[in-house]
């Protein structure tokens, strides 16, 4: 419960600071190892990915990661609803689909 709070949480502080134009995505506390990657900013933001996902799917975010597909960014989102089910789903950063 505690480590499901601590994710959300994380994913909130990766989404505002995406949205206050931050170009550097820090590693989560997950992977401490990682270094931070600079990103390209794309037309939708991650926090716009999280909102528009959790409205569409009643469901929360509790993992955001970014991918690079062939020159695309991708929001990679995993999400939790409150029957307890979790999926992931993708969003493309330029066109803001969801896949």
């Amino acid at each position: 419960m505690i480590r499901a709070r601590l994710t959300a949480l994380l994913a909130y502080l990766l989404c505002a600071a995406a949205a206050t134009g931050a170009s550097l995505v820090t590693a989560s506390a997950l992977h401490p190892d990682a270094a931070p990657v600079a990103m390209p900013r794309g037309t939708v933001s991650m926090d716009q990915a999280v909102r528009m996902v959790e409205e569409r799917y009643h469901a929360r975010v509790v993992k955001v990661e970014t991918q690079q597909d062939d020159g695309h960014t991708l929001y990679v989102l995993r999400l939790l609803n409150d029957a307890g089910k979790v999926w992931t789903v993708r969003v493309d950063a330029a066109s803001g689909s969801i896949q």
